[in-house]
């Protein structure tokens, strides 16, 4: 288990509190490691008196996910790398159940995700204290509705049922975060055979294996978004495929601020473009924006599921209208010809 954290010291702690409950004692006899990439919180504080064993990178200055990542990986000494956020709680059972993915080989394992949304004001989400930019609008509330938007270590110990069930499917609060998530895991259970399966890797409850992961590389650093599934499109071009792990669940804990959109910060896509230059890559904006609420494309250039994502790659068809729409740059005929 690899949690990468950076400057989220209290929902770190309720991060490994969720680790410390898995089946089995603290993370279910699994070996936890923490990378603090660039903290100038009090996560050394909670690392210092976090409920089960970990093993801790420190990184003076901030890395990045991918590097951050990267570190974890090198450092930890298991058969199977599960990447986490510092902001998302284990499920209970999730670690078990990536285990138990991983008795078969070739496999990458993607969890269920979820969000708990009523943290999006919190700074701590168990004290129940608002970011200073919140504090007025939170107080406003009734003292009834602070109270179920807080998040303890009590909660998370001794009912996680009742998180559970505030909490709602979604891979990431940018367009569409619900359907996303739902599209993504209906692929990787009725589709197996899909040739884009990558593209439903996740960023937290992601699991692959180790001697894997190094032997390609680990993640892209010059990647800052999208990292998970460029390393998937590597892993599967060496034969793994991904699979769903419906028993292991996570919740993220999000926050209105900070969390990046890729189909507002485009960067990422050069990069990826530059390794992958194939249509399904060009394509995955066109997939994401098409399942936003107000879809900003014509019907006849949405892109609805990951099956459909691998039919229009393979159809020589151009996308340039539906990239141009979205504010990416044409890419030729050429490129879409290679299909």
């Amino acid at each position: 288990m690899v949690v990468r954290t950076h400057n989220e010291a209290d929902r770190l702690r309720l991060t490994l509190a969720s680790l410390a409950g898995q089946a089995g004692g603290p993370a279910g006899g699994h070996e936890v490691v923490v990378v603090v990439d660039g903290a100038t919180d009090h996560t050394a504080e909670v690392l210092a008196a976090a409920p089960l064993p970990v093993r801790v990178v420190r990184h003076a200055v901030a890395q990045g996910r991918a590097a951050a990542a990267n570190a974890g990986a090198r450092l930890a000494r298991g058969r199977v790398l599960l990447f986490l956020d510092g902001d998302t709680l284990a499920g209970p059972g999730m670690l078990a159940a990536h285990a138990a993915l991983h008795a078969t080989p070739g496999l990458m394992g993607r969890g269920d995700t979820w969000h708990l949304r009523q943290t999006r004001l919190l700074r701590d989400p168990d004290s129940g204290m608002a970011f200073p930019q919140h504090a007025a609008s939170l107080a406003r509330r009734p003292a009834a509705e602070r109270e179920r938007l807080r998040v303890t270590v009590a909660r998370v110990q001794e009912d996680f049922a009742s998180l559970a069930a505030q909490a709602e499917p979604g891979i990431y609060p940018g367009a569409g975060p619900r359907l996303l998530q739902e599209v993504e895991m209906a692929a990787l259970r009725e589709t197996p055979g899909c040739g884009v399966l990558w593209a439903a890797a996740s960023g937290s409850n992601f699991s692959v294996p180790r001697d894997a992961f190094l032997r390609v590389g680990g993640f892209d650093a010059a990647l800052s978004i999208n990292e998970h599934r460029e390393l998937a499109l590597r892993l599967a071009g060496v034969g793994l495929g991904v699979a769903p792990v419906p028993a292991a669940r996570s919740y993220h804990m999000i926050h209105r601020s900070g969390w990046r959109d890729p189909l507002v910060e485009t960067g990422w896509e050069a990069t990826f473009l530059a390794a992958h230059p194939r249509p399904a890559v060009a394509l995955l904006a066109v997939f994401w924006a098409s399942l936003a609420p107000a879809a900003p494309l014509p019907v006849a250039e949405r892109i609805a599921s990951l099956p459909e994502l691998e039919q229009a790659a393979a159809s020589g068809r151009g996308f340039d209208a539906a990239r141009l729409a979205l504010g990416l740059p044409a890419l030729g005929a050429a490129f879409w010809g290679r299909a």
